[in-house]
């Protein structure tokens, strides 16, 4: 936690409100979200208990597994997934726009760029909380493998048609999640903590209520009081008024409600097979349904709160202005769901459950690069999130009080200006250390001379000032303009080239087997 998160956390607790955390949104929020409130069973993990789904406020879908042992029931709400999230991400798979894409032309090994398609837009699933996030990756995990009697007449325990390719797309949204900035997954929580400060833990801050009770509290009450009530309150049959945001449940919810409903629709099974008449079964559908009716009216109770605190959570971050590099990392997230739609449109096998050592090196390196391009985005794009990067000592704003020309010693002179800046921030500036700024767009890089009193600094330019002697217009700042510097890069280089696959070396598993899975033929599943 920076300094500044944590007065932030203080002014949360002397006023009773969350205090803002950032003054733009800097996650991408579609216009056209997938919403999934997942409910699994206790004690068994990734057994889906139900869930809330669909991409309308009002209008949402109910699925439940009425008994969660039951191989056939999970089966079929995961059919009915697959029907709902399948369509939507198909939605965006045939509207596309031509791009350019740097690759290696195999006969010269030089980056050429080629035109390829890029979808103009990308489908995202919001959780409530990154448990839920989880639960998606269990669930693609745990269908992708899976064979249809169409893939494979012979497999013992078949599962439904689109079952693995919904897996397949589960897995990649899991995956993705992991890439820190990415958009194309997000749990609701994480948005909100991100956005705003309250006066609890990180930890309380995973439950929705209370983190929204913070943030919607209303004058004249204290937010640790309605946080209070969110995460205790109980009706009179002793369930929690705000339940869990998922996909766990409450154990006073299994034991007292759920559990016994769960043994009527058994019974009620029992005794519908072993009718011996017409009317024996009439009465033994009866109790089935009625049973099932109680298990979907339960199931609804406790997911239908967290449905509507979730579209709670996206009116509130929709009242902050988009971060001017959003645009940017949501064009990443349409590359990769591109790239994927492109793997599995070409019968390519599903993900492995073990990445190779190249790999894993490539997503590591990904997600290195991918966290600290964030950081500094956020900066650039918001001044509260840098007022933290200058109390931290990794930035600081000044003014400009002189502007001396310069060159360097070269044989063809360069412009080195020499800019003297007064600040009031303490940056750790080193020997030759290197500042940038931003100027249209692009960093400039400036490095550290020396200090010419109390809070004075002196830089010298060493680009972004032209090819001629004398530098261009509006590149060299002027005596009163007020700039930040910062002492992190604005542009993440690319790290060290890998080796390909096949030349892996016997000290991280050597080449992949000869013998890999065959890619699975394309079928009628495979596309709507």
């Amino acid at each position: 936690m920076s300094l500044i998160d944590g007065l932030a956390r203080l002014e949360a607790v002397s006023t009773g409100r969350a205090q803002p955390r950032a003054t733009a949104r800097h996650r991408h929020l579609s216009q056209r979200p997938l919403v999934l409130v997942p409910l699994t069973t206790a004690g068994e993990a990734g057994a889906p208990l139900g869930a809330l789904v669909g991409t309308e406020r009002t209008s949402p879908r109910l699925l439940v597994v009425p008994q969660p042992r039951d191989r056939d029931l999970r089966f079929a709400f995961l059919s009915e997934l697959a029907e709902i999230v399948l369509p939507y991400v198909d939605s965006f798979a045939g509207d596309v726009e031509a791009a350019e894409r740097s690759e290696t032309d195999p006969e010269t090994s030089k980056r050429v760029k080629v035109e390829v398609e890029l979808c103009a837009d990308a489908p995202q699933l919001i959780v409530p909380s990154r448990a839920g996030i989880e639960f998606v990756r269990l669930l693609g995990r745990s269908m992708r493998f899976r064979r249809t009697a169409e893939q494979d007449p012979d497999a013992p325990y078949p599962a439904p048609p689109r079952v693995p390719l919904l897996g397949r797309w589960l897995t990649h949204f899991g995956e993705r999640a992991r890439v820190p900035g990415s958009s194309l997954l997000l749990a609701m929580t994480e948005l909100l903590s991100r956005h705003w400060a309250t006066g609890q833990s990180s930890l309380e801050d995973q439950h929705l209520g209370a983190l929204l009770a913070w943030i919607e509290a209303p004058e004249g009450t204290s937010g640790a009081e309605a946080a209070f009530r969110a995460e205790l309150a109980r009706d009179e049959a002793g369930q929690l008024l705000c339940p869990p945001a998922g996909p766990a449940t409450d154990p006073a919810f299994d034991n007292t409600l759920l559990a016994p409903a769960m043994e009527r629709y058994d019974r009620a099974r029992s005794a519908l097979a072993a009718a011996e008449d017409g009317v024996a079964a009439d009465v033994g559908l009866a109790a089935l349904t009625a049973a099932e009716q109680e298990i979907h009216a339960l199931i609804d109770s406790r997911t239908r709160p967290t449905w509507d605190a979730v579209w709670r959570g996206l009116d509130a971050l929709c009242t902050l202005p988009v971060a001017a590099h959003d645009a940017d990392r949501w064009t990443r997230d349409r590359w990769s769901f591109t790239g994927h739609r492109d793997r599995v449109v070409a019968g390519e096998p599903p993900q492995p459950r073990v990445d190779d050592a190249v790999t894993a090196a490539n997503k590591l390196a990904t997600r290195e690069r991918e966290q600290s391009r964030l950081e500094a985005q956020e900066a650039l794009d918001d001044p509260l999130v840098m007022a933290g990067r200058r109390l931290a000592g990794e930035a600081f704003a000044g003014e400009v009080t002189e502007v001396v020309m310069a060159y360097s010693e070269a044989k063809s002179p360069r412009p080195r200006p020499l800019v003297t800046v007064r600040t009031d921030d303490r940056p750790h500036l080193g020997e030759r250390t290197k500042v940038y700024r931003a100027l249209g767009g692009k960093p400039q890089t400036a490095e550290f001379v020396a200090y010419e009193g109390e809070g004075v600094v002196v830089l010298r330019l060493t680009d972004k000032m032209g090819r001629g002697k004398e530098p261009d217009p509006g590149s060299v700042p002027e005596k009163g303009d007020r700039i930040c510097w910062t002492l992190f890069e604005h542009e993440q280089r690319g790290g060290p080239k890998l080796p390909d696959p096949e030349e892996t070396p016997w000290t991280h598993g050597g080449p992949p087997a000869e013998t890999a899975e065959r890619p699975d033929p394309v079928t009628a599943e495979d596309t709507l």
